[in-house]
């Protein structure tokens, strides 16, 4: 039983995940997975710095912040795994959390949103995300599921909580045009939400604003920015790399989106069609990328060709 929960505050949480169907594991708890026939997703809580975490379930992976004067998240998945983070924070005890920051739009980020409405202050993300969140929620008919930010920001959102400082960072487009980059200042970790695919290929939503060039910009002045021994969650990871690095990571993705663009640019000049391009399995020089389902390279390669030949103006 982890210290500082009592026998009623133990059955009350174990009684919610039950209920959920899902289990949780928690390495505090040195709980093993839940066996590979278990419905629903394995959650799992790790503690990383100074009452700062991480929550992996099912989507984008979700940072935290759980202090005896503090409570924040990151991201909130879908409702299934928002439920189990909320139930399982630690050391929450039923305290209202000081805010949620979504770092942009998409449904594995923001599909918990409606789970920790009701549980915290505010729901936090850069200005562009509700606008972008409704739009894609029109393409897909879900609009009444959705669960929008109650305050947003154009570049910067800042608070001193309890004895951490939370900041949230907008650099431009990048994975879309609404990412924000979460710095914990004392714990020294930084959440980089979807500008970081470790070791896979990317969602990059051409149509949410994205853009490839200034995605290897914004990992750049992340770089600069942000400590050089700073701890980098991610919003997705390849098994064998995980969702969590340091900086160098940042650098191998960025060379990962430069280097295909610059494949990209040299099959248009060899004369080769949008769809012969697309067609490729694997981009030479990152084997650890490739994923035979879903392989997004086809995806990634359309993008590069349609950024690389838009018309400006």
């Amino acid at each position: 039983m982890l210290r500082g929960m009592n026998r009623r505050d133990f059955l009350l949480r174990s009684s919610l995940l039950v209920s959920a169907g899902l289990l949780v594991r928690h390495p505090l708890r040195g709980q093993s997975p839940a066996p590979a026939a278990a419905a629903g997703p394995v959650a799992n809580f790790q503690p990383l710095r100074r009452h700062v975490g991480l929550f992996t379930g099912r989507g984008g992976t979700i940072g935290w912040l759980a202090s005896a004067d503090a409570l924040l998240v990151v991201d909130t998945q879908f409702p299934d795994t928002a439920a189990l983070c909320l139930a399982g924070l630690p050391g929450r005890g039923g305290r209202t959390l000081d805010a949620v920051l979504n770092t942009h739009h998409h449904g594995d980020h923001t599909g918990g949103n409606g789970i920790f409405k009701a549980a915290t202050k505010t729901i936090v993300a850069q200005a562009n995300v509700p606008r972008l969140q409704l739009a894609a929620a029109e393409r897909a008919g879900t609009v009444e599921k959705q669960v929008f930010a109650d305050q947003t920001f154009p570049d910067v959102w800042r608070r001193e909580l309890g004895d951490e400082v939370v900041t949230a960072q907008y650099f431009g487009p990048a994975h879309t045009s609404g990412d924000v980059i979460v710095h914990f200042e004392r714990a020294n970790v930084v959440h980089m939400g979807d500008l970081v695919f470790n070791r896979l290929y990317p969602v990059i939503d051409r149509i949410g604003g994205a853009s490839i060039r200034h995605w290897i910009t914004v990992l750049e002045e992340a770089v600069a920015t942000y400590p050089a021994d700073a701890t980098y969650i991610f919003g997705h990871g390849n098994a064998k790399f995980g969702v969590t690095g340091a900086r160098g990571d940042l650098l191998v993705f960025r060379d990962y989106l430069s280097g295909l663009l610059a494949h990209v640019e040299k099959e248009i000049a060899a004369g080769k069609s949008r769809d012969e391009i697309v067609a490729l399995e694997n981009l030479p020089g990152f084997p650890d990328y490739h994923q035979p389902r879903p392989n997004r390279l086809g995806a990634n390669l359309g993008v590069a060709y349609d950024e690389l030949t838009e018309k400006a103006g």
